[in-house]
């Protein structure tokens, strides 16, 4: 065997290895946006409720709530950010993180300062790399999130957002929504102060003038926002994290797809390359044998 039919062997074996582990990486992420759709559709009854009860009581009510106040004034916005812990995920990071940048620019164009929280490793891994300052990282469950995971990044937003001194006056949440197996589109949202014009369910539909009934609250309806509006922006964070996680498993699937398909071409294109590598060296042989028959031929007529 020559020296460059090796090489394509060679190559061809480490494709082929390489071919498999992408498709068994598209198969283990095709299985889990299964799970991972499921769960967000089990997590928008619960959070739709939940917007239905904190526009009720904001919008009934002449409670005044730091979550529902507009401050003319504000200084400082808080962007969390949702990216992904692994890789091999085609752009699914990269948007998210260009999204992220370009709300940062148009907030300090307003004359505000930007605190970053990050969710994922290579969101932290991209502004460590730059030198951006993070306020506050997650990372571990960017694809398989819990309620738990959500709620302790709530917790701390709502902290930083509520406190007197050193807080933020908003609260804007970057993450990845998914649309189909195929489109998965970076989204912005503003969460706190919630703006009640702007809150939409995810089975909302135009309708016509209904005439709401009168609230009682109990102990108050600012008690009532105490308790509700934290779990709003637990739900809507939990949402923004399983629409991710769907997101960021069909971009792995369409990535190593990609990638196995491309795989199987460059096999076919070495093989082809092999194969003339195989025939050359075969004519080669006929020819030095061919030609050694006639010196042998020709040197026995000259001895005779």
């Amino acid at each position: 065997m020559g020296a460059q039919l090796r090489v394509y062997k060679r190559r061809i074996r480490s494709v082929t290895a390489t071919k498999k582990i992408t498709k068994a990486m598209e198969m283990i992420s095709a299985s889990r946006i299964v799970k991972a759709q499921r769960a967000v559709a089990a997590s928008t009854p619960y959070a739709d409720e939940l917007t239905r009860a904190v526009t009720a009581v904001a919008t009934r009510s002449n409670a005044k709530h730091p979550l529902t106040t507009e401050n003319p004034g504000a200084s400082r916005a808080a962007v969390l950010l949702i990216t992904a812990d692994r890789g091999l995920a085609g752009g699914y990071s990269t948007n998210a993180i260009k999204a992220a940048l370009t709300l940062s620019e148009r907030l300090r164009a307003e004359g505000k300062d930007v605190v970053t929280y990050i969710v994922g490793r290579k969101g932290v891994s991209y502004y460590g790399f730059r030198n951006l300052t993070v306020a506050g990282s997650w990372t571990g469950f960017s694809d398989k999130p819990t309620y738990g995971d959500a709620k302790t990044v709530a917790s701390e937003l709502i902290e930083a957002f509520t406190a007197e001194t050193g807080g933020v006056d908003e609260l804007h949440l970057i993450s990845t929504e998914f649309v189909s197996m195929l489109t998965q589109n970076a989204v912005e949202a503003r969460l706190l102060p919630l703006k009640l014009d702007e809150v939409q369910l995810s089975d909302q539909k135009p309708a016509k003038a209904e005439i709401f009934p009168l609230y009682d609250f109990e102990p108050s309806a600012e008690g009532v926002l105490d308790a509700l509006l934290p779990r709003y922006v637990e739900s809507r964070i939990y949402n923004a994290l399983l629409q991710s996680a769907a997101s960021e498993h069909a971009a792995r699937r369409r990535a190593m797809k990609s990638a196995t398909d491309n795989a199987g071409e460059l096999i076919k294109s070495l093989t082809r390359l092999a194969n003339s590598a195989r025939q050359a060296e075969i004519t080669q042989e006929i020819s030095e044998i061919v030609g050694g028959a006639n010196a042998l031929a020709d040197a026995s007529a000259g001895s005779e």
